[in-house]
């Protein structure tokens, strides 16, 4: 049985119950029929992306931009004036932006390495933030982050946008109303089939327009190397936690959502570079990690280079293995397939059909940020949630580091009896930039 005296959070009563606590103040000066103004930090990838998200609505006003690279500030300058007619203003330290004090709202769109500082320092300036996931690349940073939104009394939104899809949203709902039975396993899994090897290439100059010790910023000195850089970042240790921080932190969340459980006994995890042993990257390309609840196993799959043919060639998902039947889901749709052989079968039941998704996802997620700022609505994915599903995806990551079974137990945020895991926890920082202390 589960030890109920640790915890991985210790609000994880709210979390089990998928209980949001509604945002106790509203941003200073932003009434609900008034305009929020928005900056973004980080504005190459997924941070433009929900930009544009945010954009769609109305009560949006983009009033700044900041990138270390100006060639991408550049081009996102001129995509806003295109779409907006007006021209926000640019810059190239975040601190600055910070500073504006038009701005109601931050969207930090930058590598994993820059989340914490930038989330805590966008509270402490009074603002909102909508900050991508993971929420941290550390442990230390994951609690940072916690701490700094209750000490401000932020709005506070994780970028897990699945939290605000319906059809994910219905099928937890079917699983919580015992509908196929005791579930006994589940499985997640992300193939990343389009994901080829990163030739190893000559560490060079940094580009004139990049600002690179402040890409860098807390992460350690390294000569500039294109594979580090922008997107291919998610590969290195420095940065990231490759696809188990990347895909990992969405499919996990709802294994552990759909199973209204959070806390394992264990983690233990292997795989390496099976696919391209000798490429530049860093994280596994090919990695299983089992976490132990007692009763049950979730199982996290990853692989780059293949897609696999998961449960009708679903490149990735979640499958909650019942009695009488598996729930599968994923971006596309839920369905249940029926067991129809087992000893545990139930005589009659027939499953689900396919129902696909509906709505965007993405959308639905800004626009309940804008709320949660204007109205006081509950947000779909706080930072409670963000940071717990952080937490467990690390573990997964140490165990693999390890190449051993981990213990976590939350009342000390230690590993269990184990020096070596307990290394993984703290963020290391780069002077001068220092953990914000909250």
């Amino acid at each position: 049985m589960i030890d109920t005296r640790r915890k991985f959070l210790k609000q994880s009563a709210a979390l089990t119950a998928g209980a949001i606590v509604a945002p106790a103040i509203l941003t200073a000066g932003c009434s609900p029929n008034e305009t929020v103004n928005v900056g973004l930090i980080g504005c190459l990838g997924q941070g433009f992306a929900d930009l544009e998200s945010f954009m769609k609505n109305p009560d949006v006003n983009v009033v700044a931009l900041c990138d270390v690279d100006t060639r991408v500030s550049d081009r996102r300058l001129s995509d806003v004036e295109k779409k907006t007619g007006k021209k926000p203003l640019v810059y190239g330290d975040y601190r600055k932006l910070l500073e504006n004090r038009d701005i109601d709202a931050v969207i930090v769109g930058t590598p994993d390495h820059w989340h914490c500082l930038q989330m805590a320092h966008a509270c402490e300036a009074g603002k909102s933030v909508y900050v991508e996931k993971p929420v941290g690349n550390s442990i230390q940073e994951c609690d940072v982050m916690v701490a700094a939104q209750k000490r401000y009394r932020s709005v506070v939104q994780v970028g897990q946008w699945q939290r605000s899809q319906p059809h994910w949203l219905d099928a937890v709902q079917y699983l919580h109303d015992g509908n196929i039975g005791r579930i006994r396993g589940v499985k997640a899994w992300s193939n990343v089939g389009w994901k080829k090897s990163i030739p190893i290439v000559p560490d060079t100059e940094a580009p004139e327009e990049v600002d690179y010790d402040m890409w860098l910023g807390p992460a350690p000195k390294r000569p500039f190397n294109k594979n580090r850089f922008h997107a291919s970042f998610r590969w290195y240790w420095d940065y990231a936690g490759g696809v188990m921080c990347d895909w990992g932190v969405h499919l996990l969340d709802f294994a552990l959502f759909g199973m209204n459980r959070y806390v394992p006994n264990s983690a233990t995890a292997v795989g390496g570079k099976y696919a391209f042993p000798n490429d530049a990257m860093e994280t596994p390309d090919t990695m299983t990690t089992v976490y132990d609840f007692g009763d049950f196993n979730i199982v996290w799959d990853h692989t780059i280079g293949i897609y696999g043919a998961n449960y009708s060639k679903r490149g990735h998902g979640v499958a909650f293995i019942g009695e009488y039947g598996t729930l599968v889901v994923d971006r596309g749709g839920w369905e249940v397939i029926p067991e129809d052989k087992s000893t545990g079968k139930k005589e009659g039941y027939t499953g689900v059909e396919l129902k696909s998704a509906t709505g965007n996802g993405l959308d639905n997620h800004t626009r309940n940020f804008l709320d949660a700022i204007k109205k006081g609505a509950k947000l779909n994915c706080d930072i409670e949630i963000g940071a717990h599903i952080a937490r467990f995806s690390h573990l997964g990551n140490i165990a693999y580091r390890l190449g051993r079974k981990i213990v976590w137990d939350a009342d000390t945020h230690t590993f269990v009896n184990d020096p070596a895991a307990n290394e993984f926890i703290n963020a290391r920082y780069r002077l001068p930039w220092t953990l914000p202390k909250v």
